[in-house]
C-alpha cells in the first residue's frame, strides 16, 4: 500500500488530523544520468534562451520518482501520512544527479471536536 499524495506536507503537522504514531523517516532515492540526446537537445535550447523544457522535464519527473518511492516505503511500514516532506539533490558525478525525498511516516486519524 502506498501512502497517497493529499497525505503528505512539509509541515510536521496535517491539517485536520493528530498523529497517533511516528513510524520513522523514510525516503526514496533516485540516481540519474541525462542521455546524450537530452543534452545535445538543451544545449541547443540554451542558445534560445529562457526555460530549458527537456531538463525542467526530466527534474520534475526524477523528483515525483523520488517522492512515488518514499510514499511505497512509508505505505511498506504502514503509514497512512508523511510529514516534514524535504528534497535533496547532490551531483555524484558530471551529468550524473541523485535526488532524495524524506520525510517521517506517521499513522494518523481524524482530529476529534
Amino acid at each position: 500500500m502506498t501512502v497517497q499524495h493529499n497525505m503528505t506536507t512539509t509541515q510536521f503537522e496535517l491539517h485536520g488530523f493528530e498523529v497517533v504514531q511516528t513510524l520513522g523517516m523514510v525516503r526514496g532515492i533516485i540516481v540519474r544520468s541525462r542521455s546524450i540526446f537530452g543534452t545535445i537537445g538543451a544545449s541547443l535550447q540554451t542558445l534560445v534562451g529562457g526555460n530549458i523544457t527537456l531538463l525542467t522535464n526530466l527534474c520534475e519527473r526524477t523528483r515525483q520518482e523520488a517522492l512515488d518511492l518514499m510514499l511505497q516505503h512509508a505505505g511498506q511500514l504502514g503509514a497512512n501520512a508523511v510529514v516534514g516532506v524535504r528534497y535533496d539533490a547532490t551531483e555524484i558525478m558530471q551529468g550524473v544527479t541523485e535526488v532524495l525525498a524524506y520525510g517521517t511516516a506517521v499513522v494518523v486519524q481524524p482530529r476529534r471536536g
